[in-house]
């Protein structure tokens, strides 16, 4: 059985955000028109919003560069137990820090898997809470980034500002 989604949308400094949640937590935070849309994005049911108080102010206060709250609970709904595995690993990136993709493929014991840890990467289902914009090339250049590279230099700027 699938989960019964519903989705919210919020105005961020980087356009519009669609939030979205499940039963159980939240499962997606999609920039608009980043790739990798979810192709079950249609059946997503529209909220009033109230479901999404505590994304919101965590949202509200990361964007206001205030001390954000604990993240609400997170569902993953998509993504392989490897795919979960890189992006519970994302979420240990200290805010204002960058790790390369390598080191990151190395941090989970997966160092021959630079490729399949950037796909991981790019698939991750909940930008900005889930920080995969902190993963940069080996040089620190800018790379991969399903939101677009603009936004990506934002975020980081943002928080190393």
């Amino acid at each position: 059985m699938n989960a019964v989604l519903r989705v919210s949308l919020y105005d961020s400094p980087l356009g519009e955000l669609s939030l979205v949640a499940s039963e159980s937590g939240l499962s997606g935070l999609y920039l608009a028109g980043q790739k990798h849309w979810p192709a079950d994005s249609a059946a997503w049911l529209p909220d009033d919003g109230r479901g999404f108080q505590a994304i919101r102010r965590w949202l509200d206060a990361y964007f206001a560069k205030e001390r954000v709250p604990p993240l609400p609970n997170l569902d993953y709904v998509t993504g392989t137990p490897f795919q979960r595995n890189v992006w519970q690993a994302l979420r240990d990136i200290p805010l204002g820090q960058t790790l390369s993709y390598g080191q990151l493929a190395r941090q989970i014991g997966a160092s021959k898997a630079v490729r399949a840890v950037g796909a991981a990467v790019g698939r991750n289902p909940l930008s900005i809470v889930i920080p995969c914009h902190r993963v940069v090339g080996a040089n620190g250049s800018l790379t991969g980034y399903a939101g677009g590279l603009e936004r990506k230099g934002w975020l980081l700027s943002h928080e190393q500002g």
